[in-house]
C-alpha cells in the first residue's frame, strides 16, 4: 500500500468534494482497496498504485469540468466512474475549448461528454449520413440536435429538419384536433426540449415560424427533396423498412442526416420489421455512411438509469435463454414421439393386412 496526494488547485475544493463530501465519498466507495482522506485542498489516497492513477484521473477531470462549468454533478462523476470501470481511457473524455459544440441559453457549454458521443461528433464531421444506435439516456438526440444547431449557426446549412415517426398516433393525424403543429407537438416534445436549451425563445419561435427549423412526423417527408439541410430522424427504430428508404432518399445537395434509435424500444406491430435493424446490414460498407453504437456506459441521465438498463438487459437475456431452452425441449419431445407414432402406424397397417387376408 502506498500513500499519495492529489491537490485541488484553481477551484473551490467544496465544488469537487461535494456537499457533505458526497462526491469524494462516492469515489472512496467505488475503490474498495483504497482509502481517501481530505484535508483542505489535499486528497490523500492510500492504496494500490493502479487505483491511485484512476482516482487521480477522475479528480483531475472533475477539476476541469468545475473550472469550465462552475460546478460538477453526480451524473458527471457517474459517467467517469463508468468509463473507468469499463477500462476506457479517461483522457478520451477530456474536451478542449475548440470541441465545445455551442453554448446553451444559460451559457453552459454543450459538448460530447463520453467517448462514443465524441465518435458521433467526429462521424458527423466526416460523413453525410450517421446512424447512432443505443439505449435511452445516452445523449443520442441531444448531441445530434447540438450538431444541427451548430451547423445552422455557422451557416453550413440553411435549415434544420427534425423528424420522428408518430407511431403512437399511427401517423394518421387528420382526425386529431388543432393545426399540424398542435397535432404533432406531443410526439416531438423531446426535440423541442433540446432546441429550447440551445436557442433563446424568440429566436427559436422565429426560426420555427419561418420554417428555418422544421419539426414534422416522418410520413410528411414523402415526395420532398431536402437541400442545404441538417436532417435528424429520431426514434428511428419505429420506422419501417419502406419509411427508412423513403427518408434516406430525401437528402439533397449539401445536406447531412443523423438517424438515432434504440432497437430495444420498438413500438411497431409484430408484423412489421424495424427499418433501423435491417439498414445496418444494407448500408454498412457504403462510404460516407457511419454507424455509431452507444451503451450503458454513455448514459448521462440520472445515475440509476444505467442500473435500470443493465437490469433490463439481464432480464431479457434470461427470457431469451428460457425461450431457447423451451424450444429445445419441444424439439426433443417431438423427436421422441415421432418413432412411437411411426410404430403405431405400422401396427395398424399390419392389422388391416391380416383382415384383408381373412
Amino acid at each position: 500500500m502506498e500513500s499519495k496526494s492529489i491537490f485541488i488547485d484553481h477551484v473551490d475544493p467544496v465544488v469537487i468534494l461535494g456537499l457533505n463530501d458526497r462526491i469524494i465519498k462516492q469515489i472512496d466507495e467505488s475503490f474498495g482497496e483504497s482509502q481517501l482522506t481530505v484535508r483542505g485542498n489535499e486528497i490523500k489516497v492510500t492504496g494500490p498504485p493502479e487505483q491511485f492513477e484512476a482516482i487521480e484521473a477522475i479528480v483531475k477531470e472533475l477539476i476541469r469540468l468545475a473550472r469550465r462549468n462552475g460546478a460538477v454533478t453526480e451524473n458527471d462523476l457517474s459517467t467517469l466512474l463508468a468509463l473507468q470501470k469499463s477500462d476506457r481511457l479517461l483522457r478520451q473524455v477530456t474536451i478542449s475549448p475548440e470541441e465545445t459544440l455551442l453554448y446553451t441559453t444559460t451559457g453552459a457549454p454543450v459538448m460530447a461528454r463520453t467517448p462514443n458521443q465524441k465518435v458521433i461528433v467526429q462521424a458527423s464531421n466526416e460523413n453525410d449520413i450517421v446512424f447512432t444506435i443505443g439505449p435511452a439516456g445516452t445523449g443520442k438526440t441531444y448531441t445530434s440536435v447540438a450538431l444541427a444547431v451548430r451547423a445552422l449557426k455557422e451557416r453550413q446549412v440553411k435549415k434544420i429538419v427534425l423528424v420522428r415517426p408518430a407511431v403512437e398516433a399511427g401517423e394518421s393525424l387528420g382526425f386529431l384536433p388543432g393545426n399540424l403543429r398542435e397535432k404533432i407537438d406531443p410526439y416531438l416534445r423531446p426535440l423541442y426540449d433540446a432546441l429550447e436549451e440551445m436557442m433563446d425563445f424568440d429566436k427559436l419561435e422565429m426560426n420555427l415560424n419561418k420554417n428555418i427549423i422544421e419539426i414534422a412526423p416522418l410520413a410528411y417527408m414523402r415526395g420532398r427533396t431536402l437541400n442545404n439541410a441538417f436532417v435528424i430522424l429520431d426514434e428511428a427504430q419505429n420506422a419501417t423498412q419502406t419509411q427508412m428508404k423513403m427518408f434516406l432518399t430525401r437528402l439533397g445537395v449539401n445536406s447531412k442526416a443523423i438517424i438515432t434509435g434504440d432497437l430495444t424500444q420498438t413500438d411497431l406491430p409484430k408484423s412489421q420489421h424495424s427499418g433501423l435493424k435491417t439498414i445496418q446490414h444494407i448500408l454498412e460498407k457504403i462510404k460516407g455512411i457511419a454507424f455509431v453504437y452507444l451503451d450503458q456506459n454513455d448514459v448521462v441521465r440520472h445515475k440509476l438509469i444505467r442500473d435500470i438498463i443493465e437490469a433490463y438487459d439481464r432480464y431479457e437475456e434470461k427470457i431469451e435463454k428460457k425461450e431457447v431452452e423451451n424450444k429445445e425441449l419441444e424439439r426433443m419431445a417431438f423427436e421422441e414421439k415421432a418413432p412411437e407414432e411411426k410404430q403405431i402406424g405400422k401396427k395398424e397397417a399390419s392389422g388391416r393386412g391380416k383382415k384383408e387376408e381373412e
